[in-house]
């Protein structure tokens, strides 16, 4: 329990803070399901759209500082690694 004015403003704002947070890293975490599904998947134009999706949200993610810019840079990193490793698959052997 806040004993001060500004104790209770600042529980105002973290809660705020807290539900607006808790919405951004719930995209976020769909964003980058959604990009690694379709990879796993190998539809390209599928990728393509969901890969782009994923980054912008973790960029804005990181702009806001919802995660640390370092971490949105690693798993950008590791999403287009994934897809780059998913589009160079050769197609299956002939016989």
């Amino acid at each position: 329990m806040a004993n001060t004015r500004s104790a209770e403003k600042r529980n105002r704002q973290t809660l705020k803070r807290r539900t607006r947070n808790v919405q951004v890293r719930t995209a976020l975490k769909s964003a980058v399901k959604k990009a690694r599904e379709s990879i796993a998947q190998g539809d390209s134009s599928a990728v393509k759209a969901t890969l782009h999706a994923a980054l912008r949200t973790l960029d804005k993610a990181a702009s806001k500082g919802v995660i640390h810019k370092n971490a949105a840079s690693r798993r950008i990193g590791r999403l287009a690694k994934a897809a780059a490793k998913a589009q160079q698959r050769p197609a299956a052997p002939a016989t």
